[in-house]
């Protein structure tokens, strides 16, 4: 069937919906000619017959991944203006910028396929309706959702190269820096390396991170933190202990000169959220023992510190 005729009065008679999304805040300050292209696809739907008044531009996903719809209020509100059949044109420059994965894909089309709506890419105009254009359709979706599979699998391959050589970057814990020569090395500074000391021998005479709050705090000692962000990169400021603060230290094994990666794996509950799995020790992807100064030795860590708090076991992001 030709194109133009797939377009009919009905469809005329409702708006065009242009959907503009780019997966992050750096591609839109840096991929500019990727945005200005599918906001240029509005001049498809008036060659198609849509006037500029019917058109409509939903753009308030830029910096947003595809990989889910439950963070983007405008993929949720274009479903939602489908749904009540006032939308007789969707489009998208491509499948990945409307949804890279596959059940939000195919939901948007059963419900475009019961409104009677036509769908909209770089490549040519669909009707949902039509046995060959939901095949193409689909595996464009598929296509999109694989592609995004595989970037992901690329990145985290070469993440995980690095981290078995022990070259992997992570943000200095208080009480290290990185040296000229990039080593994992005691923080120069007497008073945050004093800080972290302490903080182990009040655990080990004590056995409890309540206990070393209340030392700090009767004491009057702040804990040093190293910001990450803002015009104080790098910067230390000094704030009050608070036991979770402790407990973290207590179960990063790199304070006993260990190197570990993929200690945790996450995966998408029945809620749409990300739930995070902390894994036994002989199920961490990369560990390597004695790979720089330690604050406290591989076996007391092993008897003292995993022992304060369960570390294994489902819990939610938050």
């Amino acid at each position: 069937m030709n194109a133009q005729a797939k377009v009919t009065a009905e469809h005329l008679r409702k708006q065009a919906i242009l959907y503009v999304r780019q997966s992050t805040l750096h591609q839109v300050k840096e991929n500019r000619e990727s945005t200005a292209l599918q906001y240029d696809l509005k001049r498809r739907a008036q060659e198609l017959g849509w006037n500029d008044k019917q058109t409509v531009v939903i753009d308030e996903d830029l910096g947003h991944s595809g990989a889910t719809a439950m963070d983007r209020s405008g993929f949720q509100r274009l479903v939602a203006e489908v749904s009540l059949g006032r939308v007789g044109l969707v489009m998208g420059l491509s499948v990945s910028r409307l949804a890279r994965n596959n059940a939000d894909w195919h939901r948007l089309l059963e419900i475009c396929a019961l409104t009677g709506t036509l769908i909209v890419d770089e490549d040519g105009i669909y009707d949902p309706n039509l046995f060959n254009d939901r095949l193409i359709l689909g595996l464009k979706g598929t296509m999109s959702e694989a592609e995004l599979h595989m970037l992901r699998a690329r990145l985290i391959g070469g993440l995980l190269n690095k981290a078995r050589r022990g070259e992997l970057w992570v943000r200095p814990l208080i009480g290290y820096v990185y040296d000229e020569r990039q080593r994992f090395v005691f923080d120069p500074d007497a008073q945050i390396q004093g800080a972290a000391r302490l903080l182990f021998e009040t655990f080990r005479g004590t056995g409890s991170a309540g206990q070393v709050v209340r030392h700090f705090s009767k004491h009057s000692i702040l804990w040093p933190c190293r910001l990450f962000e803002g015009k104080r990169d790098g910067k230390v400021v000094y704030r009050k202990l608070r036991r979770g603060m402790v407990l973290n230290i207590l179960h990063n094994p790199r304070y006993a000169g260990a190197f570990v990666y993929g200690r945790t794996r996450t995966r998408k509950g029945a809620d749409g959220k990300p739930h995070i799995c902390s894994l036994a020790r002989d199920n961490w992807q990369v560990f390597l023992p004695n790979v720089h100064p330690e604050y406290i030795p591989w076996e007391e860590y092993c008897t003292s510190c995993c022992a304060v708090h369960p570390a294994v076991g489902w819990r939610s992001e938050v």
